[in-house]
């Protein structure tokens, strides 16, 4: 069904009245979007580098954590499934908040979200060449700056990704497939090695540090162990039947996903004994469970944590490049970011711009290292917790819009299809359970950098706004073209 927000006069769908590039409609499947999701979440890579924080925060019951922020995640789900229904788009969050809110919105998301993306991928990008480092010590001994490792990765992953978006998806798949193995025959085997010392007190509330305060410390970091969950709905226009798949893929990669790393949690705390303590000192609890678990085969995890960075770098450069795209597309940003290749149908200038600046984000915050108080260069694992935790306020406030967004979209475009529960009670809970994460890591008294991130995030803000309300009155027929390509109708 059309949306009936688009109905009026036709709208002008590029910037100077020509028709909108379109990416290759129809080549990809709901496997095909939900595995490329799950690939851009990065179960090996996130549960790695995020766990050991998590359990020393939540305690032994941190996987009760981790399920209080799946079913926080499947409500924002049913956000990104319904607005895709309704106008599945490549544009994703950043059209449904325009839709609903109008152009100056748009604008404004679309700046909150690329550089929240950016910020946060750049973390991934120094991960991927920071782990390969890792790797080559442990086993060689040899000491290859990371950056090297990175610079590397980053032009494999581009050059897959210009090849188009089948190539492209199939290998993250095939990336993620291979992590996803390691994950769960070592959790497997580390249960069964421990099985005399099994217990259900990692899932009872009572063994969480600090009660309700505990739990809600470490939900903000057990909710960042699923970024990339909204990966499909950016996919839309390449998606076979969107309005369907989308949503599917989102719920069922959530619902894995959780199911998944409750499973790798609850292995990690039981082959630590239950020692938190020892666990928050391992740098990759993880890892250490694996050469506890298999010796000479623990090679395995390292492999596993290596292809997952791949796939991440892959899957989420890809989707998160084609917002941009769209909203250059649209006008909402520089035309320049709405070019397609005209064989492959890819959004060139977006991936590699995407790409480029998050490397430069890496180079600053590497310099700011060198020339702050400690005069030192810059580890790749301090950066992916600093440069993640900024990137993610800022995608916060882009989850929270939306879902303040849906029922006012479904009250004043479709009010023959809005249901209560599913259009005002889930968003309203959704946006709710974001608060939790959102305070927790803006709140005062934390150390720096971590005391300036909501600083920065509020001059991001105030920025966008500036821009977008100047944007938009210099061109008043932006509102027509927010929204105006549906990933489904020619």
């Amino acid at each position: 069904m059309p949306d009936p927000a688009a109905a009026g006069p036709p709208p002008t769908p590029g910037p100077a009245g020509s028709a909108p590039q379109r990416l290759r409609g129809g080549v990809l499947g709901m496997a095909d979007i939900a595995a490329a999701t799950m690939a851009n979440v990065g179960p090996a890579m996130s549960f790695f580098f995020g766990f050991a924080f998590l359990a020393t925060t939540a305690g032994v019951a941190s996987p009760l954590t981790i399920a209080a922020a799946g079913v926080a995640v499947a409500l924002l789900g049913n956000t990104l499934a319904e607005f895709s229904r309704a106008h599945p788009s490549a544009g994703s969050f950043i059209t449904f908040v325009g839709r609903t809110f109008g152009p100056v919105s748009a604008v404004t998301t679309a700046l909150l979200a690329g550089l929240g993306y950016i910020i946060a991928m750049a973390s991934v990008i120094a991960i991927s060449g920071g782990f390969v480092q890792i790797t080559l010590h442990h086993y060689t001994g040899l000491d290859v700056p990371w950056i090297i490792w990175t610079l590397l990765l980053t032009g494999l992953a581009v050059v897959l990704m210009l090849r188009g978006i089948v190539v492209s998806t199939k290998w993250a798949g095939y990336f993620f497939a291979v992590e996803m193995l390691v994950l769960v025959v070592v959790s497997a085997v580390a249960l069964a090695e421990h099985r005399g010392g099994l217990s259900a007190a990692p899932f009872l509330p009572g063994h969480i540090t600090h009660g309700v305060r505990g739990l809600a410390a470490g939900f903000p970091l057990a909710v960042y162990l699923f970024v990339g969950w909204e990966n499909s709905a950016a996919l839309a226009e390449e998606t076979e039947n969107p309005r369907r798949n989308v949503g599917r893929a989102v719920f069922s990669s959530v619902a894995i996903m959780t199911v998944s790393y409750i499973l790798f949690a609850y292995a990690t705390v039981t082959g630590f004994g239950y020692d938190v303590e020892r666990l928050g000192d391992s740098p990759i609890p993880f890892v250490d469970l694996a050469q506890n678990t298999f010796g000479a085969l623990a090679v395995l995890a390292y492999v596993g944590g290596l292809t997952s960075t791949l796939g991440v770098l892959i899957a989420g450069i890809n989707s998160q490049a084609r917002l941009i795209f769209n909203a250059g597309r649209e006008g909402l940003l520089p035309s320049f970011f709405g070019y397609v290749h005209p064989t492959r149908r890819t959004p060139n200038n977006a991936i590699v711009t995407f790409a480029v600046t998050a490397l430069l984000i890496i180079g600053g915050w590497g310099l700011g290292h060198l020339l702050g108080a400690d005069g030192g260069p810059m580890d790749p694992v301090v950066f992916f917790t600093e440069s993640s935790s900024l990137g993610t306020i800022l995608i916060l406030l882009v989850y929270l819009a939306s879902n303040i967004a849906l029922p006012l979209y479904y009250r004043r475009y479709r009010p023959q299809e809005f249901r209560t529960v599913r259009h005002l009670v889930l968003p309203a809970t959704g946006a709710l359970a974001i608060l939790v994460p959102l305070y927790y890591l803006t709140k005062p008294g934390q150390p720096a950098p971590y005391s300036w991130f909501p600083y920065i995030a509020l001059a991001v803000l105030l920025a966008a706004v500036c821009y977008a309300t100047v944007l938009v009155r210099r061109d008043p027929r932006l509102a027509d073209r927010v929204g105006s390509v549906v990933a489904d109708e020619e």
